[in-house]
């Protein structure tokens, strides 16, 4: 008989949920416009997008991206929290 999953407390075992935001050539390589994703609360926005780089294949370093927090455009050594919502912006062509 499996052991079912107990609930964890993101305080106490060290782990935040965040929800990821996927628009244009990344939703594409993802397969989705959105994911909830659960890391260490020590993970910088760098690990994190290098994590969903490995799992979904994106091209893109991190120097050709900016970074959105809450809908506020952010460095990438602002921290995440528990609860955030958090999007790579890729480059933008106009003309």
């Amino acid at each position: 008989m499996p052991i079912a999953a107990k609930d964890t407390d993101p305080v106490t075992d060290n782990t935040i949920n965040i929800n990821v935001l996927y628009f244009a050539s990344l939703a594409d390589k993802a397969n989705c416009n959105e994911e909830s994703v659960t890391v260490s609360q020590s993970t910088s926005l760098t690990q994190l997008y290098e994590q969903l780089s490995e799992k979904h294949g994106f091209s893109h370093s991190p120097l050709e991206l900016k970074v959105a927090i809450n809908d506020y455009f952010a460095q990438w050594t602002d921290s995440i929290e528990n609860g955030d919502n958090v999007v790579f912006i890729t480059p933008v062509a106009g003309g």
